[in-house]
């Protein structure tokens, strides 16, 4: 019998901004909607300070985590960035200590922003990718005796002045490191956004990670660029399209039956949707559709393993 690929499926929780009160009622949500796996989005409840795990919080943080059924995954800061030369010591610090707050709550992966740095000359972009490559090989050392590993995750660039990895490059990069600890997190829609903005292939860059993928991030979009980036409500960018949107499955024009069809991921992957709870009311159809979507993806590994 044949190991299923992706093995669980679920949500990210929507950050309290300090208030765990409401992680808590995040948590019992996702379990309402049948998910066997949540994704703590720590990044805004003040559970690290100066690189340090406040220790009263990551208990609280520990106990509440401990009253649900969940397999759990961290999303370390959204300011992540180890291609930032200033401030890579306090990048680092931050980054261990998300770490240390994985293995308080049994989370058994980190997602981490793949880094940014302004464009530059071939041979300064190369330092930039050598200086993420050693940042993240000293994080996967720390995070191994954690039993944790650090996923890797693509991210688009608001414009031609910004460098970021493309999808595929991110995927080069976990090979370069070739460590136990390091995997790749695909996510989706920045991979739309990115290929839209350069004229790539959206599916070859995502079959590209799909191989070191430990990870997946769903949420549907048009894939369309910030070409405008000022709205007056949340609303208005929806309803034009534009941006990192993060809609319930179907509200976008994303792939996905194709998508999964297609890429391969590494076995005991979790497929995390990063639907907030604005879009409550869709999120059940969305987790039903996504379960489909594993597994389509799993029979069809099924199929070639027989």
């Amino acid at each position: 019998m044949t190991q299923d690929l992706i093995t669980h499926v679920g949500f990210s929780t929507t950050s309290g901004e300090g208030d765990l009160n409401h992680l808590e009622a995040s948590l019992a949500r996702i379990v309402e909607l049948g998910a066997d796996v949540a994704e703590l989005s720590l990044c805004g409840d003040d559970l690290i300070t100066g690189g340090r795990v406040i220790e009263s919080r990551a208990k609280r943080l520990a106990d509440i985590c401990a009253k649900f059924p969940l397999r759990y995954s961290v999303h370390g800061l959204i300011v992540s960035n180890f291609m930032d030369a200033v401030n890579l010591d306090y990048q680092t610090a931050a980054a261990r200590a998300m770490v240390q707050l994985c293995a308080r709550v049994g989370s058994d992966t980190l997602v981490h922003h793949s880094g940014h740095a302004p464009m530059a000359p071939a041979r300064v972009i190369a330092g930039y990718d050598r200086m993420q490559q050693d940042a993240l090989t000293e994080l996967a050392d720390f995070a191994g005796k954690h039993g944790v590993r650090v996923a890797l995750e693509n991210i688009f660039s608001i414009g031609d002045e910004m460098y970021r990895q493309q999808p595929s490059e991110v995927a080069a990069t976990v090979r370069a490191i070739n460590h136990p600890n390091v995997v790749a997190t695909i996510d989706f829609g920045h991979a739309y956004i990115e290929a839209t903005r350069t004229g790539g292939n959206f599916l070859d860059e995502v079959t590209a990670m799909g191989p070191v993928a430990g990870h997946l991030h769903v949420h549907d979009s048009f894939g369309r660029p910030y070409t405008m980036s000022k709205f007056y409500h949340a609303s208005e960018a929806i309803a034009l399209g534009i941006g990192d949107l993060h809609l319930p499955l179907g509200w976008g024009d994303l792939p996905w039956e194709t998508v999964f069809d297609t890429i391969d991921v590494l076995p005991g992957t979790s497929l995390i949707m990063e639907i907030g709870e604005r879009f409550d009311a869709d999120r059940a159809e969305s987790i039903e559709r996504a379960r489909a979507l594993a597994a389509r993806l799993n029979a069809r590994h099924a199929a070639l393993a027989a």
